[in-house]
């Protein structure tokens, strides 16, 4: 079914040869303000016909901080001959550019894209809890559970406590202060441990540890570089507990899931997860099938929590720590049943909502925020005085050349067990793990949905001239890298004031929609 995309998302996939120049954006001149240049836009065309060209030639990126130039030539393909019908080149465009959206993933880079990616997210985690775009409707009716997997504690840190009390028939959530002592709780530094304040949602202090030289950045950045292998032997044993399981009720099934990875305040990843208990066809493994009566939302509880409390394993000899860290999961582990209904559970279009909501979110919430580091810019970052900065410091420290001893073994497991991918990972304290994942078979791919996206631009872009053509069409590209970002900062203006409007269009029609069809 295809997809009316959002004004900023990202383009049909092109043929794109990538030549990379030197660009220095701070070269552009810029002598007017944002609204003079903007102005001057509008009133440099010849009429009115013109400009609104410009805006739909840029709508594609309209919204994208910084979208990506590209120069090169278009060629419209007959796909039963292989005849080049008419090719069209960027110099005869607006701006004689293609402008791409970036792309990026997260929020603090690039608000339009990462709601394109949000979007995406959340139309994938809804299938595979609904149905539709090729996965069966009947996987409503599987058991499902919506489980997060903590990290454990590295030392004591700010956060906000609750507690639900009942007066008759109405609960009340009341927040405790942090840490609360009666008597004073020195560390070995001579720093109180003891905080009676109430923090909310949102202070800048939530996370930080109450003694940054008592909390152990170094355990906790190897903890986000090897939690994606945690997260993979912990599937592999759930797997191995449900097939034990379902044996003995003489069934097969097969465990499905959606994960999205949260960086908490601490700086440390937390994992939120859709799974699903599908059946097992013999004849097409492919299918997806309702499991056996007897695989229940207790299997797969149980399996999971079994899973987690077992799977642990050491890292890699290190030189700053022969033994390497233990890394195993949190004690804390939520685990809820999804349901259709509310009547107190959590419902299929709040978990999808939830866990698309953090697919696009970064370092931000430990207050750094920076593009991948160098050996030139990791000063300005790794900050004794700071929790962000001793994470940084630790990443590009232990990441240090010469840290795996066992290089044997780090390359056998293609890298994941390697101390050296944490320079690399250094702007996102360590975790170089995949923030969307899923299983092959839970639910539709993110690739699926930028093509169908892709394909209902091209149907609706499709020039006049070929709008009557019968015989099936391809569009090639052969672009080259020409720059970054907007020619102007009026240009970047006006598309991103135009992308803003069609999408608060968008969003009054969704409430319309959803008005009539209550």
């Amino acid at each position: 079914m295809p997809i009316e995309p959002p004004s900023g998302s990202q383009d049909p996939l092109l043929t794109v040869h990538v030549h990379r120049p030197r660009v220095d954006p701070g070269k552009r001149s810029n002598p007017a303000s944002g609204l003079e240049q903007a102005v001057a836009r509008a009133a440099s065309t010849a009429d009115y016909g013109q400009y609104t060209a410009w805006l739909d030639h840029t709508a594609s990126a309209g919204g994208c901080i910084r979208p990506i130039q590209l120069r090169g030539e278009a060629h419209v393909v007959s796909e039963r001959t292989g005849r080049i019908i008419s090719t069209r080149h960027t110099d005869q465009m607006p701006d004689g550019v293609i402008y791409k959206a970036c792309g990026n993933r997260r929020a603090a880079v690039c608000p339009s894209c990462a709601e394109t990616y949000r979007g995406d997210t959340y139309q994938l985690v809804l299938a595979g809890l609904q149905g539709g775009k090729g996965i069966p409707a009947t996987v409503a009716q599987h058991p499902s559970a919506f489980v997060t997997f903590t990290a454990p504690a590295f030392g004591p840190v700010h956060g906000t406590r609750s507690i639900r009390t009942r007066d008759g028939q109405t609960w009340t959530i009341r927040n405790r202060p942090c840490r609360p002592r009666r008597n004073p709780d020195l560390c070995p530094h001579g720093i109180d441990l003891r905080c009676h304040q109430t923090h909310h949602d949102g202070e800048k202090v939530l996370g930080t540890p109450l003694c940054l030289d008592c909390y152990d950045h170094d355990h906790q950045v190897v903890w986000n570089a090897l939690s994606g292998e945690l997260w993979r032997r912990t599937m592999d044993r759930a797997k191995e507990i449900l097939r034990a399981e379902a044996k003995k009720h003489g069934a097969t099934v097969k465990l499905s899931y959606g994960k999205v990875a949260e960086l908490q305040a601490r700086g440390v990843a937390h994992f939120h997860a859709l799974m699903r208990l599908d059946g097992v066809n013999p004849l097409d493994p492919t299918v997806i099938e309702p499991p056996a009566c007897a695989a229940t939302f207790t299997m797969l509880a149980d399996a999971v929590r079994r899973a987690a409390a077992s799977t642990r394993f050491r890292s890699l000899p290190h030189p700053d720590r022969p033994e390497g860290w233990l890394i195993e999961w949190g004690t804390q582990l939520d685990l809820r049943p999804v349901r259709l209904a509310v009547d107190g559970a959590i419902t299929d279009t709040a978990v999808a909502g939830y866990l698309a909501k953090y697919a696009t979110k970064g370092a931000e919430a430990t207050g750094h925020s920076s593009a991948r580091l160098t050996n030139a810019t990791v000063n300005r970052y790794a900050n004794h005085h700071t929790h962000a900065g001793r994470l940084v410091d630790a990443c590009w420290r232990l990441g240090r050349p010469g840290s795996d001893l066992d290089e044997a073994e780090a390359a056998k497991n293609s890298g994941r067990l390697s101390y050296r991918r944490l320079q690399r990972w250094a702007h996102m304290l360590g975790f170089g793990g995949h923030f969307s994942t899923k299983s092959r078979q839970y639910s539709t791919t993110l690739k699926a949905l930028r093509e169908a996206r892709a394909n209902w631009r091209r149907d609706h872009h499709r020039t006049q001239d070929h709008t009557d053509d019968v015989e099936t069409t391809l569009i090639v590209g052969n672009f080259t890298y020409a720059g970054t970002g907007w020619k102007t900062i009026g240009d970047a203006l006006l598309a991103n004031t135009a992308a803003a409007k069609a999408r608060e269009h968008r969003r009054l029609v969704k409430e319309l929609l959803a008005e009539n069809n209550d």
